[in-house]
């Protein structure tokens, strides 16, 4: 009989484990053990790593995304959102450094993982920016010829650059100190007034 939470045991035990170890050094049996769990259960629930993988980050962005929608929901200006969703991207990683660490180096290194695995998520993460972006152009805040697609790459980079530099400088300050300084370049390029 399946246990319901059991999925979500393994999946939080393999973020701790692949960040320790990084994904490919790590075995099923280490996701076990860390779970607490026989190695044969993690085969009730997951075929093989690469699942485990994939599914901690299709489950990890989608509450991710969803939370940044419920926070932003409060701020009514795009500047403001476009603020508040950085700081709390760089809050979340530092706030979970086990996850920051898979996700900002181990997953990086699965090219099959970026060509199609994580497509959708990381679209439902650049729909939220592009349309917090669209807000602004039609609230005249922000440029009116403003490339949309193409800005909110340029923000969603300098938001995983900086991240991926505080996870290999080992975390050494505090991620979310840049975040103030990351959201004011950005706007100062989108903004008629250059906040």
């Amino acid at each position: 009989m399946r246990d319901p939470d059991k999925p979500q045991q393994i999946i939080e035990a393999a973020i701790r484990v692949f960040a320790r170890t990084g994904y490919y050094s790590s075995r099923v049996s280490d996701i076990a053990r860390e779970a607490g769990i026989a190695s044969g259960t993690i085969y009730l629930y997951f075929k093989t790593k690469e699942e485990i993988l994939v599914t901690l980050f299709r489950e990890k962005m989608a509450e991710f995304v969803a939370f940044l929608r419920r926070e932003i929901a409060e701020e009514h200006d795009p500047e403001a959102k476009l603020r508040r969703l950085v700081r709390l991207h760089f809050t979340v990683l530092e706030q979970n450094a086990a996850l920051a660490e898979v996700v900002q180096v181990e997953l990086r290194q699965g090219h099959k993982f970026f060509r199609g695995a994580s497509a959708h998520e990381v679209s439902a993460y650049f729909d939220l920016i592009g349309s917090i972006l669209e807000d602004g152009v039609a609230a005249g805040r922000f440029h009116a010829d403003l490339p949309v697609k193409v800005a909110t790459k340029v923000l969603f980079g300098a938001m995983d650059q900086v991240a991926t530099s505080w996870v290999l400088g080992k975390r050494g300050y505090r991620l979310v100190d840049s975040a103030d300084a990351v959201a004011t370049i950005f706007l100062k390029g989108v903004s008629h007034d250059g906040v």
